[in-house]
């Protein structure tokens, strides 16, 4: 091969250092915080960034009064060397899964309601095909997920997108609707009341998801577009064990989806209300991304979750994923 038919980064012998540079100086915002970051001396550190800038003939860092700032040509050398170190740490831990006689690795972000009903599912049958592969579950809202996903801690979310939210390098394969209730401990006095109205649902303590929440807002605005106060006696928390602890020790209501509803309902954990509420929430579905490349396992994983959906929401989903 030829000097000039090599990759730039090959020509340019670029060192991982470099790439461990670029994102210690993006987050220290000064190269003296970055050199000590990485156990550098200063000079040298400056020597790798000005070997760097010279070679790709451009600046990365703005140097200001008091620290440095990316460029755009820095910003995307940043956003690549975060995804190049975040592929090289998952290849190692691939590894080190191999050696420990695992077939692999495979880190799941859901929201309540799938987590209860669709991963049970597909992570008990990758269980008995795949049982030396390791799963890891995290149940958190849309937003941490999708964060979590953009800093590579995740390989597949269920969960939702918003307006909000950047769709670039994403793909989403909606799954279903989900539905909220309201629920109550078992005897609660406000089960032998009939259907509640409004007004008592008002006047009664519940147990909420954080302010600023998608289901909160919605909550509160169901009130609201009827002239009346949203609640006024909550414990806000997102906490699922603590919820059900708390229903059981109190008098409080809680809006949970229907899904974990019907699940702690099947248990005697707590009561549906025989009330629809019209707070709804979006669709949810299955998130990857379009710049990360799934193990073998995340493939095994997504094969799984798509044919627990099709059980589970009657969807038949294709291997291949539609951008957003």
């Amino acid at each position: 091969m030829s000097q000039q038919s090599k990759p730039w980064f090959a020509r340019a012998r670029l060192k991982t250092r470099q790439l461990m540079l670029l994102l210690a100086i993006d987050e220290e915002g000064n190269i003296h915080r970055a050199a000590d970051a990485l156990n550098m001396s200063q000079p040298a550190a400056s020597k790798l960034l000005k070997d760097l800038e010279e070679m790709m003939e451009v600046t990365l860092f703005e140097r200001l009064p008091r620290g440095m700032r990316a460029t755009w040509y820095g910003e995307i050398m940043i956003r690549h060397a975060r995804i190049a170190l975040s592929s090289l740490g998952e290849a190692g831990r691939e590894i080190d899964s191999l050696k420990a006689g695992y077939t692999g690795n495979v880190s799941v972000g859901a929201i309540a309601g799938p987590a209860m009903t669709l991963l049970p599912m597909a992570m008990s049958r990758i269980a008995d095909e795949y049982p030396l592969l390791r799963m890891s579950l995290l149940m958190e809202s849309s937003d941490v997920l999708l964060e979590r996903l953009a800093q590579n801690k995740l390989d597949i979310l269920i969960a939702r997108l918003f307006a909000r939210h950047d769709k670039r390098n994403l793909h989403y394969q909606a799954l279903a609707e989900e539905q909220v209730c309201a629920i109550a401990r078992p005897g609660h006095p406000i089960l032998e009341t009939g259907t509640p109205s409004l007004d008592q649902l008002a006047a009664a303590a519940w147990i909420l998801p954080p302010a600023g929440s998608v289901l909160r807002h919605r909550f509160e605005l169901m009130f609201q577009s009827v002239g009346l106060d949203p609640p006024r006696r909550i414990i806000e928390t997102s906490a699922l064990v603590f919820l059900t602890k708390m229903l059981e020790q109190s008098d409080h209501l809680a809006v949970v989806p229907v899904d974990v509803a019907r699940h702690y309902a099947d248990h005697g954990i707590a009561a549906i209300l025989p009330v629809e509420l019209s707070c709804k929430m979006d669709a949810f579905g299955i998130i990857t991304r379009t710049d990360w490349l799934l193990s073998p396992g995340a493939q095994i994983m997504l094969k799984a979750l798509k044919d627990a959906a099709a059980s589970v929401y009657g969807v038949q989903l294709p291997m291949e994923e539609v951008p957003v």
